[in-house]
């Protein structure tokens, strides 16, 4: 970067300052949300409620799906390769 477009692009420093912490929050946050054993909890909080009739197995199939696939791409992002996850129904 040239001399000149750093004087012209300095006022813009706070503002690229701001965007590179709020993409580092929002990395950690995904990287805690999506941690495999906060889904695993989230899997078990899921089957304690279908199992109490809180929600209803339409609910129940749609949350396991979306969590699954979330430990399946947490996996395969934590070893680089493809996870396998065993689902039983």
């Amino acid at each position: 970067m040239g001399v000149l477009s750093q004087v012209v692009l300095f006022p813009l420093a706070p503002v690229r300052g701001v965007v590179w912490v709020a993409e580092r929050v929002r990395d950690v946050a995904e990287e805690e949300l999506c941690h495999p054993s906060v889904l695993r909890a989230r899997l078990a909080a899921l089957n304690e409620a279908l199992e109490s009739g809180a929600i209803g197995p339409e609910e129940f199939d749609r949350e396991e799906d979306r969590l699954l696939d979330l430990l399946e791409r947490s996996g395969s992002r934590s070893r680089g390769g493809v996870a396998r996850v065993s689902r039983h129904d």
